[in-house]
């Protein structure tokens, strides 16, 4: 290849000098970097410890009869009823509501209650007597059955004029 040759514009050679020697036509344009490619450092390990689930305080009538002793006597001093609260990582909402229970009654109202849903007040009826009831109803609705077919033989005797022995429903066999 000659000078003159070279310099024409277009060539494939003159493409494949530019800027940073010689390339194959596939290559990129850009320079090469310097170093290692960037890899994102891998993620760190999970913490293997599953955190505790909370659960409600539940406070005894002693406890909470000792605390309300406790935050009285802190009448008068200042600050010493927040030492009192933070020290038993009480609320002072905690205080309010037992010293309401309180008033209901000594121990009882101190007494934590139930908590959910309220039953009907009745007592539940045992399998059995639901069994008992289930038959009792079945039973109910075969007697009305009987007592129908039982008035259709009646009509039916007194047009074809059969007579019917009277029947004593409450005679045993």
């Amino acid at each position: 290849m000659t000078f003159e040759e070279g310099k024409k514009i277009g060539t494939v050679e003159e493409a494949s000098t530019t800027a940073g020697g010689p390339r194959s036509g596939g290559e990129r344009s850009e320079p090469e970097r310097s170093g290692p490619p960037a890899v994102a450092p891998p993620d760190p390990a999970p913490n293997p410890e599953v955190p505790e689930k909370a659960t409600r305080r539940k406070f005894s009538a002693k406890y909470k009869a000792r605390i309300l002793e406790k935050a009285d006597a802190c009448k008068g001093k200042p600050g010493a009823l927040g030492t009192l609260l933070r020290k038993e990582g009480l609320f002072s909402s905690h205080l309010s509501v037992w010293r309401k229970q309180r008033e209901k009654g000594q121990m009882q109202g101190l007494v934590p209650k139930k908590r959910g849903r309220k039953g009907s007040g009745k007592p539940g009826k045992s399998l059995r007597e639901k069994e008992l009831e289930r038959e009792n109803r079945r039973l109910l609705r075969r007697n009305d059955k009987l007592e129908l077919m039982l008035e259709i033989q009646k009509k039916t005797s007194e047009l074809l004029g059969i007579p019917m022995k009277p029947l004593d429903l409450d005679e045993k066999k």
